[in-house]
């Protein structure tokens, strides 16, 4: 098996074989997003889709404690950016609007929670240890799931379940996840990777042209294009580009740098 590493800043990229594997490198940050994971996520995603040896891949956190805490609040408070500069298109975290035709394997090692379960959301399959959760907590910052987790979520779970998730914000397990189809399996912490790389492996002795025709076919992708989700796209960032100028967007982000609960005004 051929195994290389390459780390740059945000992200970890190891190659197994014919599957690549992906790691959100910021462990002290809970893995939160900012301009450089998205750098680093988007160009793995870009060598994936045009090196014909990579056949699958895997999309993990360091650590044992979180997958990816969503994007970096202290950065937001800031004015930072999230996105890859001059790529912006990919979305957040340089993947939850960069469609490849490489079947792509969220392993969730702990919490994902905000773009975590978007980028969960955004993976063709997903393996989750023990100890992850699911949830969209955007609300609880004055903010919604604007990368995909508002419209996703509703589509791959029961609409009921999916609505008071993102209405209280609140998590779910691994468990619960399984019970209602979110994920495909549950693995015992620190086994995650394995098992979806054991999962890829899986999918890459298959005809690799056939699996990627497929992959465009069942997500009628039309021009590296998700057709059905392109409108869906364009209402989010409209009722985002809204809500940015309320004064409790701006409040949200500043509690949680602040260490303290917001102060809602709905205005």
């Amino acid at each position: 098996m051929t195994s290389s590493t390459v780390t740059q800043d945000g992200a970890l990229v190891e190659r197994r074989g014919n599957v690549l594997v992906v790691t959100i490198n910021r462990p002290d940050a809970r893995n939160a997003v900012n301009a450089a994971v998205s750098i680093g996520v988007g160009g793995a995603l870009v060598e994936a889709e045009k090196n014909p040896e990579i056949r699958a891949v895997v999309i993990t956190g360091a650590g044992d404690k979180s997958f990816c805490a969503g994007a970096d609040l202290k950065a937001i408070s800031r004015g930072e950016g999230l996105h890859a500069p001059g790529n912006e298109h990919w979305g957040f975290a340089g993947f939850v609007n960069h469609f490849i035709s490489k079947p792509v394997i969220a392993a969730v090692n702990g919490t994902a929670l905000g773009g975590g379960t978007e980028l969960a959301l955004a993976a063709d399959l997903i393996v989750a240890s023990e100890s992850a959760s699911f949830g969209l907590p955007e609300v609880k910052r004055g903010l919604i799931a604007g990368a995909g987790g508002v419209f996703r979520l509703p589509a791959q779970i029961p609409q009921r379940l999916a609505m008071e998730m993102i209405f209280t914000g609140d998590p779910i397990s691994a468990a619960r996840a399984l019970e209602f189809g979110l994920i495909n399996e549950v693995v015992a912490d620190g086994t995650v990777v394995e098992a979806a790389v054991a999962l890829a492996e899986r999918i890459s002795v298959n005809a690799p042209l056939s699996v990627q025709a497929s992959k465009r076919l069942a997500y009628g992708v039309f021009g590296g294009v998700r057709v059905d989700e392109t409108e869906k796209w364009n209402l989010s960032a409209t009722e985002w580009d809204g809500l940015m100028d309320s004064e409790d967007a701006k409040e949200g982000p500043l509690a949680f740098a602040e260490k303290r609960a917001p102060v809602w005004k709905a205005r």
